[in-house]
């Protein structure tokens, strides 16, 4: 594990953006930019970091460890099936097969929690028995493990706004995706996640829930985006569970950023407080963590500057690629 000073020195380093000659227009999303060229994508892996659905800064390695993590995960559950990874040239890209991505975020729970409107657990304390039309016993408690692994799939958010709740019946009746695609879909991400959440169990971690994009790769179910990472997925420490109720699990994920602003008084209005060095490096040594205990691996970074190191590599795949089919 990196010191708390050197995450703090690595601050002025974090990748926000770069440019990608010889690909297409960039895309800059929440944490990504992304680049298109001859059924390919180039995905890198920024440093930046998103709560409350806006970018609020960003945190050093972040994108490394997202990106490095992802495709651990994907290496897990390759056997499950398939995903969009060709290679990655650098620590914070993939370079991924262009997939047509289904219109449908398939969300795996294995806790009955959140504090949302969507939330499993917001549904069920106004008394819904059958949220996204999953039928669910009486006497839950709030963070207790569900009896099962449930599925609530949501549509895709887009400008901010809260994903729309979906059932299975709405997704095929609206002809989202077709029922034996569905059918392949919902055994996939069930499979994901119990492997997901053994792993997580050896590395002192719960599984409590996560997002999985699925596409199609040449009419063949294709998982993409990331798997499993701080950012798609809530963690708790086992540690910090109690099966009783009492005190609020420990959040190893993303949350924990949202919890400091909460504590400081912002909830996703208005301008953002600054978030000090400090908890910026304590932020980054949550991320890192996770990296380690899950893959059981020493996080070793990049040498800076990113920017440049980044091109230089993607460009070198490149050259590659170029005199493969040359």
């Amino acid at each position: 594990m990196l010191t708390h000073a050197q995450l703090i020195a690595a601050i002025p380093n974090a990748i926000d953006s770069i440019d990608l000659e010889g690909w297409g227009a960039k895309t800059t999303g929440k944490v990504r930019d992304l680049y298109t060229r001859d059924g390919e994508r180039a995905l890198i892996t920024t440093d930046r970091v998103s709560a409350f659905d806006r970018v609020l800064g960003t945190i050093p390695y972040k994108g490394q460890v997202l990106n490095q993590l992802s495709l651990w995960w994907f290496e897990q559950v390759a056997d499950v099936v398939a995903n969009h990874v060709v290679a990655s040239p650098d620590p914070n890209v993939t370079i991924a097969r262009e997939a047509e991505a289904l219109p449908v975020e398939v969300i795996v729970r294995g806790y009955i929690t959140g504090v949302t409107s969507t939330s499993l657990w917001t549904l069920y304390e106004a008394g819904e028995r059958q949220p996204y039309g999953i039928t669910l016993p009486d006497g839950l408690k709030k963070n207790d493990k569900l009896p099962a692994p449930i599925i609530t799939p949501t549509t895709k958010a887009s400008g901010g706004a809260h994903d729309e709740r979906l059932t299975r019946d709405q997704i095929i009746e609206g002809r989202l995706v077709e029922p034996a695609l569905w059918e392949q879909i919902e055994s996939a991400a069930i499979a994901i996640f119990r492997r997901g959440t053994r792993i997580a169990e050896h590395a002192g971690l719960i599984l409590v829930d996560t997002k999985y994009e699925f596409g199609l790769v040449d009419g063949r179910l294709t998982l993409i985006d990331e798997v499993h990472t701080p950012d798609s997925s809530r963690y708790w420490t086992y540690e910090s569970y109690d099966a009783s109720g009492g005190a609020a699990p420990m959040n190893f994920d993303k949350e924990f950023l949202r919890e400091w602003y909460v504590a400081n008084g912002y909830r996703g209005d208005g301008v953002p407080p600054v978030m000090p060095p400090e908890v910026i490096a304590q932020v980054a040594e949550r991320y890192i963590e996770s990296y380690e205990r899950l893959t059981v691996t020493p996080f070793l970074p990049a040498e800076t500057p990113a920017g440049a190191r980044i091109a230089q590599n993607v460009a070198r795949y490149d050259a590659t690629r170029t005199g493969a089919s040359s």
